[in-house]
């Protein structure tokens, strides 16, 4: 993976700021560098009570999605990150129902949490022997909460996808992996994240490789129906496992197909589809690249606001994460103003 700069020193920063300006695009400083898009109406008021302890909150909110799995996923992963950072609500939870599925999966997903923070997000050689020592330990410990959660509700593929996380970790081999995946695609065949998950374990950084990696992602998006959003695996596998510093390859029938049926997946989903965003994200990026501005600008509009996604998240996070995505938008901005 190789984030392009993208920018010609012909153009000025200043200038191009200003043209997004006059779009009605949003300065730096405006931006919401924690989610990829707007979270769903509700869920900010929900996550603010569980973070000032009330449990009852979460309960609400994951009752009130029932089986909608993508929004159950997300939703028990926004929850994870409060737990892993104070799980005094959550003990709270498990004490008053000790039974209940959902503060069991909530538990199993925000060890995996703990997990990734003990070791860090910095590259194997610039991570201690003690980090990696909690990071297994960790693991290990998630997959009995994991197997909790998963007996307590068979039908729910959320503790099957966050486990996913734990063969990255572990290093599960192909088979278990297979076996894994079995049991999400059974109860969620296209489920959203669970495709994102799988395919960070088939990249070559991780247990696979470029080949494995684009045939999982070309296969499912083959097989998933309009509005499903999977078109976004063939623009990660690529984006995941390209090292050019130019955006030729990024410019080829093949990607530029790959991004017409993004685009129109994106227009068959369900416009509030809480996983949207990120499609249209990586879509912003690639018509910017494969100089489509104004197709890449009318993306940018729907998601301004909102910059943790890919391959901005790549960059880092808060300023520099925020630096890149403005970047490129203002350069597609600088484009379309001066042929507008």
């Amino acid at each position: 993976m190789f984030l392009k700069e993208f920018f010609s020193p012909s153009h000025d920063e200043d200038a191009a700021a200003e043209a997004a300006e006059k779009l009605g695009l949003l300065p730096a400083d405006r931006q919401n560098t924690g989610h990829a898009g707007p979270l769903p109406t509700g869920w900010e008021a929900a996550l603010s009570r569980v973070g000032g302890g009330d449990w009852h909150a979460a309960a609400e909110l994951l009752r009130g999605i029932g089986r909608d799995w993508d929004r159950r996923s997300m939703a028990v992963g926004l929850l994870s990150g409060l737990a892993a950072d104070d799980d005094t609500w959550l003990l709270a939870w498990e004490s008053a129902r000790p039974d209940d599925p959902d503060a069991a999966v909530v538990r199993a997903t925000s060890t995996v949490t703990l997990a990734g923070r003990i070791r860090g997000a910095k590259r194997a050689e610039y991570t201690t022997q003690e980090q990696f020592a909690g990071f297994h330990r960790m693991l290990h410990r998630s997959r009995d909460e994991i197997a909790r959660a998963a007996a307590l509700d068979p039908d729910d593929p959320t503790p099957y996808v966050m486990e996913i996380t734990v063969a990255l970790g572990l290093g599960y081999p192909h088979s278990e992996m297979d076996r894994l995946w079995a049991e999400i695609t059974a109860r969620a065949p296209y489920h959203y994240e669970g495709h994102w998950r799988a395919l960070q374990y088939w990249c070559k950084k991780w247990r696979g490789s470029e080949q494995l990696a684009t045939e999982f992602a070309e296969q499912a998006a083959a097989k998933a129906p309009p509005g499903s959003l999977l078109t976004v695996l063939p623009l990660i596998a690529h984006f995941e496992h390209d090292e050019s510093d130019d955006a030729e390859g990024d410019r080829t029938p093949e990607m530029v197909a790959r991004v017409d049926a993004g685009l129109a997946d994106a227009a068959a989903a369900d416009p509030a589809h809480p996983r949207l965003p990120e499609l249209r994200h990586l879509l912003a990026y690639y018509l910017s690249l494969q100089d489509r501005d104004e197709m890449a600008i009318e993306q940018f509009r729907l998601v301004d606001g909102h910059v943790n996604a890919l391959p901005w998240r790549y960059r880092g996070g808060g300023a520099d994460m925020t630096a890149y995505y403005c970047k490129i938008r203002n350069s597609s901005a600088q484009v379309v103003a001066a042929t507008g």
